[in-house]
């Protein structure tokens, strides 16, 4: 990208044909009724990182103190950004320019990831390209040169308080008309064979168009994919069609994917207000994001056709932004959704932090009355943020719900979130019974029994065995990269950790002070420090619980180092104020902890105890479980069982053990605790802990070959 001379291309648009739709006219408001949107919260996509854009101080100027608190604030008339991209100057004379917006970024919670347009001069030379002279390239004999050019990059951000999360490798290496050019087999090149020196998270290719031609040959080369952590890609004249990426979706597992630039529609003089054209960022977001990716990044973050007018005040291209950057949440998870429930209007759905989040645009010139319908969970209540020809992020009345769903009126060119807060209390809607079919319907929890404990959603008190001493945060002060320690148990808030299970065994921890638990940098090597940080989602703040040969006693793994490395206190300290790092996981005594429940942050205080003492299991109640074979074939079957309570008690947080005459390979609506043989114990989802006395609950399962009569057995429900 660059500021004097537009990228021109003509943007395709590919709209996709509603199914046809029984419409009612509603005189009153004269709105059309649409199909149902149904959000099916136990169907999970790609975790959020986050939304944001770009400051180029040497070609627009660096924003203000004062702008830099809209873009990356949260607050009222702020937009909510939690991603910075930056440039990284061929010269490092010039490399300070980056610095202010990036440390206040970084005090906002946001992430900065770095794109360099050309390297350093002494390491171009010109080539003749197509006809036209004076091109430029990395020669080949500087790709370890260039590889440091940028590892030097990232040392000086850090030196300077900026950890960087990620850096590119080539801002358009497709499209440099005015930068440096690469080819696919270039960038191959340099993927496979230099870029694993990179000492940070490395993106590429960023083709201008999300042409396929140059991340194809990284994909297919084990090396090179091993090498690269984000797939980066921007959006100028990209069509629907074309933002789909089957080869990514069976070759990046474990790879991010990020819309790193684009502007939409156009870049015209002081277009950023003209309505309903600003719609189409909104609409762009959305697709985006039901093709997979995880991060959405403007071009210039202050610009005429931007999200923040040269004036610094928001646009209403910046609003449409908004709608999703405010709400959907770094870490936050796309579920699934009705994506075009009627003609023109298009939703998406997300959840986090006991919420479910729906951005549903409507492009059309007629109100719509819009049911949504919340599966696997129940919603407490609605608040309505809307942005139109007359309202910009207006908070609207609240909506009234009804169990799991609730009606509401989408104007004619708008955009909608809701913020639906998540409750317990209401009844569950029902899983859909699959239809009779080899490979069954619902989206399944494996079952295969995991070598991890999982422990309930809760506070925690986090304590090392060695020294009797607990997980805490140094001063007990909550900022981005303030360090971890241990120290005798107080009961400050420092002291306190919330354990969420999120996917596959692992879990995050976030501190009574609202930051996450952290391994520096995502880093995967011996002695990295542990920190807390703003929640981002990231592997680098997920964890895994590992049982030792002491009940009640775990090793605690990073993800980050692919489960090898765990919490340590370093050097076997004992002391106040050891340091706890990361460490390859030999299951010594400074690796094992002990997770104590609490009460939330103003509640009890820990007592050190010289060993661990297991809670004691309260004895097994009799109680009655009931099965039903929703479709039988060959070597498998659906089935739905209901546990019932006849402990004569209310259990809010319960454990069934059961033994079936057949073996379970999945379930849903529930979560597997273990598993031995035939015998399985289960816990109630994290959306339903209650389950009062008489009443029952009902999961589904997927089983294996056996009798069509399934007896279950030994049943235990605490």
């Amino acid at each position: 990208m660059i500021t004097c001379i537009k990228k021109i291309f003509t943007q395709l648009s590919s709209y996709v044909l509603a199914l046809a739709l029984i419409i009612t006219i509603l005189p009153p408001n004269e709105a059309l009724a649409a199909s149902d949107a149904i959000i099916n919260l136990s169907s999970e996509y790609q975790t959020i990182r986050g939304f944001g854009g770009m400051n180029h101080p040497a070609w627009a100027g660096d924003l203000t103190s004062v702008q830099r608190e809209t873009a990356f604030g949260n607050g009222d008339n702020q937009l909510g950004f939690s991603i910075l991209r930056i440039h990284v100057d061929e010269n490092k004379n010039n490399w300070s320019r980056e610095l202010e917006t990036a440390k206040a970024a970084v005090a906002k919670g946001a992430i900065v990831f770095a794109s360099p347009w050309n390297p350093p001069s002494d390491m171009i030379e010109t080539f003749t390209r197509n006809g036209v002279g004076n091109q430029k390239r990395l020669k080949y004999s500087k790709y370890a040169a260039y590889a440091q050019h940028l590892n030097d990059f990232v040392t000086y951000m850090k030196n300077n308080n900026v950890n960087l999360y990620a850096i590119s490798v080539q801002n358009e290496p497709d499209y440099a008309h005015d930068w440096t050019w690469w080819t696919p087999q270039e960038m191959l090149n340099f993927m496979k064979n230099y870029a694993g020196s990179i000492n940070c998270r490395v993106i590429a290719p960023e083709s201008f168009q999300y042409l396929k031609n140059i991340s194809d040959p990284i994909l297919n080369d084990s090396q090179a994919l091993a090498n690269m952590d984000i797939l980066g890609a921007h959006f100028y004249g990209t069509s629907i069609n074309n933002m789909s990426y089957p080869l990514f979706k069976q070759k990046g597992t474990g790879k991010d994917l990020w819309m790193t630039e684009v502007y939409v529609p156009n870049s015209d003089n002081n277009s950023a207000d003209r309505w309903p054209e600003a719609i189409e960022v909104s609409y762009n977001m959305h697709n985006a994001l039901e093709n997979g990716f995880q991060s959405y990044v403007w071009w210039y973050i202050r610009r005429q056709y931007g999200p923040m007018k040269e004036d610094g005040t928001i646009s209403k291209r910046g609003y449409c932004m908004a709608q999703y950057s405010k709400f959907v949440r770094p870490g936050y998870v796309k579920v699934a959704a009705t994506s075009n429930p009627n003609t023109n209007v298009y939703v998406s759905a997300y959840k986090g932090d006991n919420k479910a989040v729906i951005v549903a645009i409507n492009k059309g010139s007629s109100a719509i009355n819009q049911n949504f319908v919340i599966n696997n969970g129940s919603i407490k209540s609605v608040d309505r943020y809307r942005t139109s020809a007359n309202e910009n992020l207006a908070k609207t009345a609240n909506i009234d719900t009804s169990s799991n769903s609730f009606w509401a009126n989408l104007p004619a060119n708008s955009v909608s979130t809701f913020v639906c807060t998540l409750g317990s209390s209401s009844p569950i809607e029902p899983t859909p019974t699959p239809s009779p079919t080899p490979t069954p319907t619902p989206t399944p929890t494996d079952t295969t029994v995991k070598d991890y404990a999982v422990l309930k959603d809760g506070w925690y008190y986090i304590k090392n065995t060695n020294a009797q001493k607990y997980l805490q945060v140094k001063d007990n002060t909550g900022a981005n990269g303030q360090n971890v320690e241990i120290g005798t148990g107080t009961g400050v808030t420092g002291q306190k950790w919330y354990l969420t299970n999120t996917s596959n065994g692992y879990v995050t921890l976030k501190n009574g002070l609202d930051y996450m638990l952290d391994v520096a940098n995502g880093a995967n090597v011996d002695g990295t420090n542990i920190q807390i940080y703003s929640p981002n989602g990231m592997d680098a703040q997920k964890f895994k619980l590992v049982p030792t040969a002491t009940s009640n006693v775990y090793g605690i793994l990073t993800k980050s180092s692919v489960d090898t490395k765990s919490l340590d206190v370093y050097n076997f300290g004992t002391t106040d104020g050891s340091n706890v790092c990361e460490w390859t996981y030999y299951k010594n005594s400074c690796q094992m902890w002990v997770l104590e429940p609490c009460g939330a942050p103003e509640n009890t205080t820990p007592t050190p105890t010289p060993t661990p003492t297991p809670t004691p299991e309260t004895p097994s109640t009799p109680t009655s479980m009931s099965i039903k074979i929703i479709s039988d074939w060959s070597d498998g079957a659906t089935a739905e069982i209901t546990i019932t309570n006849n402990t004569g008690k209310d259990l809010n947080g319960w454990t069934c053990t059961f033994t079936t005459s057949r073996p379970i390979s999945a379930l849903w609506n529930a979560q597997l605790v273990s598993s031995n043989g035939n015998t399985y114990t289960i816990s109630n989802p994290s959306w339903q802990p209650l389950l009062t006395a008489g009443s029952s609950y009902t999961f589904g399962c997927n089983m294996g070959s056996g009798s069509s009569d399934v007896t279950i057995t030994n049943i235990s429900l605490k």
